[in-house]
């Protein structure tokens, strides 16, 4: 298998590296995060003109039918960048739309950089367990009526439409009876209440109050959209993978280059044995985490829906563990400083503390990971 990156998939690498060092600098994020809006209309326009919201769009839909490895090159420069505007949570809503292969329109307005879309998921009492569900889509006449609260949807309040999963039927943990509806976002019933999150993005939670939506909402069956929810749930992690790798990588290089230059005793801190071998413990997890990034990302393309649930499970299960012991180091390692605003690494650390938590912890990933068919067996033998 070659693991090497295509000269086009280094190209959008580098492009989005050269508008990141140019344009959108620590003291630009800074900037864009305490903004009342909490994006830059600048920013996106520019993420639009570089190809990047296309990239994962299906040809047939003015994309470039771009695969996850593909999105990794972009996601891993996007979090050595800090950029926090809507590019994931868009690009996650367009996986539902892709999967769902029923909204081709939509697509092409993703693709063109004019539709935002957020994914409404997560509820109150669910989570990490995106099938516990208890939003309801009551049937009535040829669509139906949605009733129900989600929490923390990344990006809900900057979205143009929002993907909703809703229980259709069954009980309120089981895969079966589960609906997975478009919701314009300024549709009657709708009510959002966007805020600012721990690391500076932005989130929404909303309220879903008699909102009718008719047969063309549906992003697949209604009742049977489990398998697709779960694809696109593990497609969301592999990203978030990929997008805490960068961050990983940048709040290293930031780490390695405070111990160059802090002097203690007449002699840079990084000449003490000590904080050498805390540094080296760090190179260790994150080439570790390199590792298992770039494994979820190939396995994510699999038509082995178990091999490929074991390979981001794992994934994110490592690094999710790397982030934290990374993170925590170089807060450390940055004296005082490091949990100060003005520093690049308090942004970095919050930022992974908060993919940590984002569509599943370690410990859930962990769980995830032994239920898989044959693990057992394999651990036995």
């Amino acid at each position: 298998m070659d693991f090497n990156f295509t000269p086009e998939q280094r190209q959008f690498a580098d492009a989005l590296k050269r508008w990141i060092d140019r344009d959108y600098g620590f003291e630009a994020h800074r900037a864009i995060v305490h903004s009342e809006a909490g994006v830059s209309g600048d920013a996106w326009a520019t993420l639009v003109e570089l190809g990047m919201t296309a990239l994962p769009v299906p040809e047939e839909q003015g994309g470039f039918s771009g695969t996850a490895v593909d999105m990794f090159v972009v996601m891993r420069e996007l979090g050595r960048g800090l950029v926090v505007e809507p590019y994931f949570a868009t690009v996650l809503g367009a996986e539902f739309l892709r999967l769902g292969g029923l909204h081709p329109q939509l697509l092409e307005r993703v693709a063109a950089g004019s539709l935002t879309l957020a994914c409404a998921l997560g509820e109150r009492q669910s989570r990490h367990d995106m099938r516990d569900i208890a939003t309801r889509a009551t049937p009535d006449g040829d669509g139906h009526v949605l009733r129900g609260e989600k929490k923390v949807v990344l990006h809900g309040a900057q979205a143009g439409m929002l993907v909703v999963s809703a229980r259709t039927g069954g009980e309120q943990r089981a895969e079966d009876g589960i609906g997975l509806f478009l919701v314009a976002a300024d549709a009657p019933g709708v009510r959002i209440t966007g805020y600012r999150t721990l690391d500076g993005l932005r989130a929404a939670d909303v309220v879903f109050d008699d909102v009718r939506v008719d047969a063309a909402a549906a992003i697949g069956a209604p009742g049977a959209g489990w398998p697709l929810l779960d694809a696109a749930l593990d497609y969301g992690a592999g990203l978030l993978c990929a997008e805490a790798l960068g961050a990983m990588e940048a709040i290293f290089e930031a780490t390695l280059e405070y111990l160059k230059t802090r002097q203690q005793f007449g002699a840079p801190i990084g000449k003490f044995q000590a904080l050498q071998h805390r540094m080296a413990d760090m190179v260790i997890h994150l080439e570790q985490a390199r590792s298992m990034a770039m494994l979820a990302a190939v396995k994510l393309g699999s038509h082995d829906a178990g091999e490929r649930r074991r390979a981001v499970s794992a994934a994110k299960y490592r690094i999710n563990q790397a982030a934290r012991f990374i993170g925590q180091q170089a807060v450390q390692l940055h004296g005082g400083m490091g949990v100060t605003d003005e520093l690049p690494a308090a942004h970095y650390f919050k930022r992974l503390a908060t993919i940590e938590l984002t569509l599943g912890d370690a410990d859930h990933h962990l769980a995830r990971f032994i239920a898989q068919p044959g693990f057992r067996e394999g651990a036995t033998a």
